[in-house]
């Protein structure tokens, strides 16, 4: 049976890339008595009726996979922020990065907007840059509008499957349109009303740039951790993780531990006060959500 990936998913209808060519697909009635949902990015054994229709009869096991946006397989995220309008926000960023984290995918931060700051806005998010690269993570600053950083890029995204995501009207859609621009992938600016991004993608599909593959996806702006559990949180913050090899106690949650190795790297600054804060958020937020049966 041949095999092949699955790079859209629209409409009950999965598109399977196989020697070049795209094949549309249905899945089997059995993935829904098993509960299971093919994902763009899957690799999977398909039934061919004929050039243009099959079947998909096998999903091949995960790496891993997101919930929101649905896509499997993933090498690495790259997280699109834009540096004003909306403005960066490192709550939202910490939110992105420690799904990604948790879920072993490589995350890239991508700031965009860049050409749209003005000096103190920049000053601010070079910063910041700076803060997320001592923590262990690559940032590119890039502008749309200039082509700024867009070259940096490219050696990134090529020969991986990368998921760009983020808050809704950051500019995901406008920065892959810089990368490739033959795309024209339709943008939106951010609603007045509303004071934040217009969704303008209605789906996940992998777009070739390269020996790479990226996936446009529909924004969002909020995150569960519903599979994360508190002793799991420690590892999403790599700065922390690194830091609490000096705690006294296995399994410290860093909040009031005696010879906790995290408080005294804060307290060296050597972590940002913000990322230890938006840690306790997240640890009180686990802490309280409703158990699962």
């Amino acid at each position: 049976m041949p095999e092949g990936k699955i790079i859209k998913a629209l409409s009950g209808f999965y598109y399977v890339l196989h020697n070049g060519e795209t094949i549309q697909c249905r899945g089997r009635g059995i993935f829904r008595k098993n509960k299971i949902t093919p994902l763009v990015g899957d690799e999977v054994v398909f039934q061919a009726e004929n050039d243009l229709e099959g079947y998909i009869l096998e999903i091949k096991e995960r790496k891993n996979e997101l919930v929101r946006p649905p896509i499997a397989n993933v090498d690495q995220a790259i997280l699109v922020f834009s540096a004003v309008e909306p403005d960066f926000s490192t709550l939202l960023l910490d939110r992105f990065l420690v799904l990604i984290e948790f879920n072993h995918i490589k995350p890239l931060i991508c700031i965009t907007k860049i050409d749209l700051t003005n000096h103190d806005q920049l000053v601010a998010i070079s910063e910041y840059s700076e803060q997320y690269r001592k923590a262990g993570y690559e940032v590119v600053l890039t502008s749309s509008e200039t082509a700024t950083g867009i070259e940096q890029l490219y050696p990134h995204i090529e020969n991986r499957i990368s998921v760009f995501a983020g808050q809704s009207g950051v500019g995901k859609s406008s920065l892959l349109n810089a990368i490739r621009p033959d795309l024209e992938l339709k943008t939106s600016g951010i609603s007045t009303h509303l004071g934040r991004g217009k969704h303008t993608t209605r789906h996940v599909e992998l777009i070739s740039i390269g020996n790479g593959l990226v996936a446009d996806t529909p924004g969002f702006s909020s995150l569960e951790f519903t599979n994360l559990e508190a002793e799991d949180l420690t590892f999403c913050f790599p700065e922390m993780t690194k830091a609490s090899e000096n705690c006294k106690f296995r399994g410290c949650l860093h909040l009031s531990e005696p010879k906790c190795g995290v408080k005294a790297a804060l307290e060296a600054g050597e972590i940002p006060k913000y990322r230890y804060e938006h840690y306790l958020d997240f640890l009180q937020e686990i802490k309280d959500r409703k158990p699962r049966y």
